[in-house]
């Protein structure tokens, strides 16, 4: 589909070209630079259109890895960038000044991102890469359709344009042997098995045979067979020969080459890299050392907080043998998942009737709960949410992970449903994509600190709506948001205070009652995504302090549902914008400005 513009943007060639005696306005202009700039994104990142229900180039794959590719996104952010600063803020409205600062802001970032060898590392057991996408895409329940049989033709073309990608990403990961840019081999070892997952003998059996197995009866024969055939063609020829190469390469020449050390430090620039990716993540100027030290106060915060439910339960001992009764007791864990998914479909319904007392601004999307596939279960987190089509013809999905149920206590359901779905991310993304009247870069491009931090903040909001009334439930908050302050102390560890991998698990193990399994991929995930795991807490942190300083401004004259409006209703704002439009927001008294 294509995305809906405003009208006067259909009116723009005609006021620049067919009457040279009318001028466009400078918010006209703006609009179509910003816009442009998007399309042209689009275009060169044709997934990442499929995913915001943009279906122009789903017959289409990005080869990533690419130094060309690479070299035409640098050229476009860099013109995009040149475009937009050359407008005069002082002729633009609010609206507009914010536009153009994020898209500035926006830009500035990507360029500086780009700037480091991130291209070097196209892979790792978490985010897997296009070797995962292309597997969520293709089973036929993702973002990619599988209503017509042109819908189908356009993903063969796409899929088989995989062994490219396989071919740059192995010539990127050479490369990165060559000039040291490399990921440790603790964390690429488990490459190898995610990508034996996805290879099938049988092509009836492999993941990409799910939409053959959905294909409507009714379809005509021929057009039936011939997609069969196809699929069956694209498995053997494309897919498995892609995934195939690609494990080998991993586990014959890029293993033995890759590194014994897990910080980010340890690579070329290293130490400056990662204190980028720090202020990335986190929008912020803070240094690591300086996160660091937040960290540690919160983690001692959080601590007493559980000591405190520990008495009233009446538990008798440490903190540290409260942590082992509550991993072992078998009262707070599902035996099956089916009880799992249909507790959460239950808390959906209760947290859904609870939420106009603090929301005036929801989403018309709705969501839905699904189980996380079998070929991905074992390395994802226990919990994530995957974002509503735009056009509102797919919902948001909340995906739980079953694959080991010990990971998953009952009493951290109604955080975790707060933070992953409502009012956390799937009013988030939903309110932000819904903004139609909005650009579509502040629509669909977001910040960690943003994003996760309202999610987090979120979590905060369960004894206003309702929850949290069990102790045990609270426990359930304070231990995840234990895990976030934790990151602070973890991340920063790895990556600038020269941590081990051990020392992080310890640590971790030491101040909380996460399962074995999951604090050893969340070490893992923060030694592979340097940064990404710092905006969570940072991110909450100014939220709830922006809430006290509004509340203490206004007094009787705060209202929580106008607060939240004015969070979510202009999108993802990095927290310096956000903090100064709140300060705008107490000094017109809580009024909303005229939009």
């Amino acid at each position: 589909m294509n995305f809906p513009t405003r009208g006067f943007l259909f009116l723009a060639p005609l006021l620049l070209g067919g009457c040279a005696a009318m001028r466009t306005t400078p918010a006209v202009e703006l609009e179509h630079r910003v816009e442009k700039y998007f399309d042209d994104y689009l275009a060169l990142n044709p997934t990442d259109a499929t995913d915001i229900g943009d279906h122009r180039h789903d017959d289409r794959l990005e080869i990533s890895p690419s130094p060309a590719h690479e070299s035409a996104r640098r050229e476009l952010e860099r013109r995009a960038l040149e475009d937009v600063r050359a407008l005069d803020p002082g002729r633009l409205d609010e609206e507009g000044r914010l536009t153009r600062e994020m898209f500035i802001y926006n830009r500035e970032r990507e360029l500086e991102r780009m700037s480091f060898p991130g291209r070097l590392l196209p892979i790792d057991q978490f985010n897997g890469g296009m070797t995962a996408y292309l597997a969520m895409y293709g089973d036929g329940s993702g973002a990619q359709p599988f209503e017509t049989v042109a819908d189908y033709e356009r993903w063969l073309a796409r899929a088989r344009h995989f062994p490219e990608w396989v071919d740059a990403a192995i010539a990127a990961m050479r490369e990165g042997m060559a000039r040291g840019v490399v990921h440790p081999r603790v964390t690429m070892a488990k490459v190898v098995p995610q990508l034996e997952s996805l290879l099938s003998a049988d092509p009836e059996q492999s993941v990409f045979w799910g939409p053959i197995d959905r294909m409507p009866p009714e379809w005509p024969a021929a057009d039936r067979a011939r997609l069969t055939a196809a699929f069956v063609q694209l498995i053997e020829r494309d897919l498995n020969p892609g995934y195939r190469r690609l494990r080998d390469f991993i586990r014959d020449e890029y293993l033995p080459a890759c590194r014994r050390s897990v910080g980010w430090s340890a690579l070329p620039n290293g130490a400056t890299w990662y204190a980028s990716e720090v202020r990335r993540h986190t929008t912020t100027r803070m240094t690591p050392a300086e996160i660091h030290a937040v960290g540690l106060a919160e983690v001692a915060r959080i601590r007493a907080g559980m000591e405190e439910v520990m008495r009233h339960v009446g538990f008798k001992g440490t903190l540290g043998e409260f942590f082992r009764y509550v991993q072992d007791e078998p009262a707070f864990y599902f035996q099956k998942p089916a009880d799992l998914l249909a507790g959460y479909r239950r808390l959906k319904q209760q947290i859904d009737a609870e939420l106009p007392r603090l929301f005036d601004l929801r989403p018309k999307a709705d969501y839905e709960i699904r189980e996380v596939e079998a070929f991905r279960a074992a390395s994802a987190a226990g919990g994530y949410y995957k974002g509503a089509s735009a056009d509102g013809t797919r919902p948001g999905i909340f995906y739980v992970n079953t694959y080991n149920l010990k990971a998953q206590p009952i009493y951290g359901m109604e955080t975790l449903s707060l933070h992953e779905a409502s009012p956390g991310h799937h009013f988030q993304v939903s309110i932000q994509q819904e903004l139609t009247e909005l650009p579509r870069f502040r629509r669909f491009e977001g910040n960690v600190a943003y994003d996760e931090g309202w999610a987090l903040y979120s979590e905060s909001l369960g004894r206003e709506l309702g929850l949290f009334t069990d102790p045990m439930q609270w426990y359930g908050r304070l231990s995840d948001e234990m895990l976030r302050a934790m990151r602070l102390v973890v991340d920063t560890g790895l990556h600038a205070e020269g941590w081990s991998r051990e020392r992080a698990i310890a640590y971790m193990r030491e101040n909380s009652s996460l399962a074995e399994s999951d604090i050893e991929a969340e070490v893992e995930r923060y030694i592979v995504w340097p940064g990404q795991a710092l905006g969570y807490k940072i991110g909450d942190l100014r939220i709830q302090a922006l809430r006290r300083r509004a509340a203490a401004a206004l007094g009787p004259h705060f209202d929580a549902r106008e607060f939240h409006t004015q969070v979510l209703e202009d999108g993802a704002l990095p927290m310096d914008v956000l903090e100064a439009k709140i300060g705008r927001w107490i000094e017109n008294g809580g009024q909303s400005a005229v939009r």
